[in-house]
């Protein structure tokens, strides 16, 4: 246990050194979970900041393209998960992203027929993630998009527009299906049939 504490301690400074990281020392980062600044041996750089009690899970990936990706205190990235942070990414506190989503703050241009959509101008708006919000396994975060304060997001959705705070949405695209507090009077009398999974 002392040990692995020791060889943490070793791996996290050694992050830190890099230009553009910041990693709390009561963070916690995966053997597995893989931090890219230079993805495919480009040097895009950007910033990657990870507050206190965060966790990142085996096998997520944070590239921010030179970009940034915040991650506020106590926030839960699941294992295998994809964050990208082109246009900036900022995740605030106690926030969950369960196994295998995907957030990335950018989008290729497809306008013009007479271009390869590779050869197009891409978007890099942003994404913001409110804090105490779930997002279940599996979702999908469009650029441009701002998730509320407290909102769930079920399992598989695709989020390309806006949700305002408490929002529970599912779905493909994800619609809006109710408010938190809606739901627990509701659950009074009836259990929710909405699976979620983190």
């Amino acid at each position: 246990m002392y040990l692995s504490k020791i060889e943490q301690n070793i791996r996290y400074a050694l992050l830190n050194r890099k230009h553009g990281v910041y990693i709390s020392k009561q963070a916690f980062i995966a053997k597995t979970a893989n931090l890219q600044l230079n993805p495919g041996g480009l040097p895009l750089g950007g910033q990657i900041h990870i507050s206190a009690n965060a966790s990142i899970m085996d096998g997520a990936i944070l590239a921010p393209y030179g970009g940034s990706i915040y991650i506020g205190e106590n926030v839960f990235i699941g294992p295998y998960c994809v964050i990208y942070g082109h246009g900036g990414l900022n995740i605030e506190k106690n926030t969950m992203i369960a196994a295998h989503s995907v957030v990335i703050p950018s989008n290729h241009g497809f306008s013009d027929r007479e271009k390869t959509i590779s050869s197009q101008p891409a978007t890099s708006l942003g994404i913001n993630i409110g804090e105490d919000v779930w997002i279940a396994s599996g979702v999908r975060v469009l650029d441009g998009i701002s998730i509320g304060k407290g909102c769930v997001i079920g399992a598989g959705a695709v989020v390309n527009k806006s949700l305002l705070d408490y929002s529970i949405a599912v779905g493909v695209p994800a619609k809006v299906i109710g408010q938190r507090g809606d739901l627990q009077k509701s659950s009074q009398n009836n259990k929710s049939d909405i699976a979620y999974t983190n």
